[in-house]
């Protein structure tokens, strides 16, 4: 197919997109504007310890494979993913330690051990939530650029099931009556920025995943996978310029038809994908007279996820805790929603912290670790000045996680060290208000009210990443990857390979 797409960013959903559409015959550029591919779920190196930027496991792994099938390409052959078991390390308030596990045996024990008579609830809720998993995953595969999917019999049949009129905390509550139990299956709200008590009911499917399917590390570290699509992309013909900022997107009787570099070269296309943060590109690379839904107040009126404050230490020595930890606050309900709707940071705080050397000897020297730690903290709404309390946070967090973490005598073993505020998360990152996951997942902000795949501003533009339908989280934007690249090839009267459904 003879067509010229531009994708402005290299972050999975626009490799992904791009991946599909060099397969399909279509001329691919992609523009980024850092010296590196993977936005947020890039990686980077410092004094030979390596670290992932932002996520750092992998979830429904079946979405990659299958993105990989449709360029006739094998995951295996690119990466490889470390399941990882138990799920993670979750320590509550009085000290006592929760390791999830898919062994149903050990999880039995273990939840008895801790919460006697739970384990009934347990297996009730892997039952309940397989059968919304199974009838509500098709539906992330609409793009619900207008109102007509929610009158699709098979959607109207799947309401009840959805569980949008209940926070997570709620629907969660079915299964679990122990309030530390319930907050090992709710916590997962946070990988949307949100608290337990507004997240809507429907991601529960997110920890039923979890237990369900596993979690998985990348060996190498996360932002492997971008590499491994960008060289997918470039094999097939796709061209990737990096280093190479876009100044404007180039809107034209309603439609948009290339992009404007910051050079000054103009490069006409077919079609244009925004990659983008999509706040950040809104207010940085569309002039305000080419915005009319989206003008800069009611961009400021929308809901936000919460930011991260982040630290990567490079250590001499490898601490024997497992891969994934949660340290909760003493009052977590508390902490969350001063992370949520406060103005001010937590001074009872909960972190979370990657140990992945403990699986992955190759992100640090022999006998070495890299720790990768991250607080939730309120994002660049909160007015809260960085330069004045980035040294102190930093301070609570490392003594956080060496009371309560078994992580003692830390800042002794530190050799090398980088962090990360929400201020530098927008200003070095380019993401609005520094919220990391994107635009809030509440319900007023889900599916059709979500900005659409197919851009509603104006045509020949679509949109891929956490800030599109289906949301935030790399199996969700790889999804918007396929969305936007079949709508695409739609429009030119092709479509996407099927492949077999992956079981990964």
């Amino acid at each position: 197919m003879a067509k010229h797409i531009v994708v402005v960013g290299a972050g999975p959903g626009g490799l992904g997109a791009a991946m599909l559409l060099a397969k399909a015959g279509c001329t691919v550029d992609v523009f980024e504007q850092q010296p590196y591919v993977g936005g947020r779920t890039s990686g980077f190196e410092q004094d030979g310890y390596r670290f992932d930027l932002g996520p750092t496991f992998l979830m429904m792994t079946y979405i990659l494979h299958e993105l990989f099938q449709l360029t006739g390409r094998r995951v295996e052959d690119y990466l490889t993913l470390q399941n990882i078991d138990p799920l993670y390390r979750l320590v509550f308030h009085d000290g006592r330690a929760f390791l999830p596990t898919r062994d149903q045996g050990q999880m039995e024990a273990e939840m008895e051990r801790l919460f006697p008579g739970s384990y009934q609830g347990y297996q009730r809720f892997l039952d309940v939530e397989s059968r919304k998993f199974t009838r509500l995953i098709s539906r992330l595969r609409v793009p619900y650029s207008s109102w007509k999917p929610f009158f699709n019999w098979r959607f109207l049949t799947s309401l009840p099931t959805l569980d949008a009129h209940q926070s997570l905390h709620t629907k969660l509550g079915r299964y679990f009556s122990d309030e530390d139990l319930r907050m090992a299956f709710t916590f997962q709200a946070k990988y949307l920025g949100m608290s337990p008590w507004e997240c809507p009911g429907t991601f529960s499917m997110i920890s039923y995943m979890e237990h369900a399917r596993g979690i998985y590390h990348v060996m190498g570290g996360l932002h492997r996978i971008s590499e491994a699509m960008a060289k997918v992309f470039e094999e097939d013909g796709g061209r990737l310029h990096l280093s190479t900022a876009v100044a404007d997107i180039l809107v034209e009787d309603g439609r948009a038809v290339g992009v404007r570099l910051t050079d000054g070269q103009v490069v006409k296309a077919d079609d244009v994908i925004i990659n983008a943060d999509f706040a950040h590109a809104m207010t940085h690379l569309v002039k305000p007279e080419h915005r009319r839904k989206y003008t800069d107040q009611r961009l400021r009126r929308k809901k936000y996820s919460c930011s991260t404050f982040m630290l990567y230490l490079g250590l001499d020595r490898l601490y024997d805790v497992p891969h994934h930890n949660v340290v909760f606050a003493e009052n977590y309900r508390r902490n969350v929603e001063e992370v949520a709707r406060g103005h001010a940071l937590s001074q009872d705080l909960s972190v979370y912290f990657q140990n992945a050397s403990i699986t992955d000897p190759s992100l640090a020297p022999a006998g070495h670790s890299a720790l990768y730690i991250l607080a939730p903290v309120p994002n660049n709404n909160s007015g809260i000045s960085w330069e004045q309390e980035a040294a102190g946070y930093r301070d609570l967090v490392l003594t956080t996680l060496e009371q309560k973490a078994g992580l003692e005598n830390l800042r002794q073993h530190i050799v090398t060290e980088r962090m990360v505020t929400p201020k530098q998360w927008e200003q070095d990152h380019a993401v609005f208000l520094g919220a990391t996951f994107s635009l809030a997942h509440n319900m007023g902000q889900m599916l059709v009210l979500r900005p659409h795949n197919q851009f509603e501003e104006w045509d020949h533009c679509y949109l891929v990443g956490g800030g599109t339908h289906p949301g935030s989280g790399l199996p969700t934007i790889l999804e918007s990857a396929r969305i936007s690249a079949q709508l695409i090839l739609e429009r030119y009267g092709q479509s996407l390979e099927p492949v077999a459904k992956a079981s990964h």
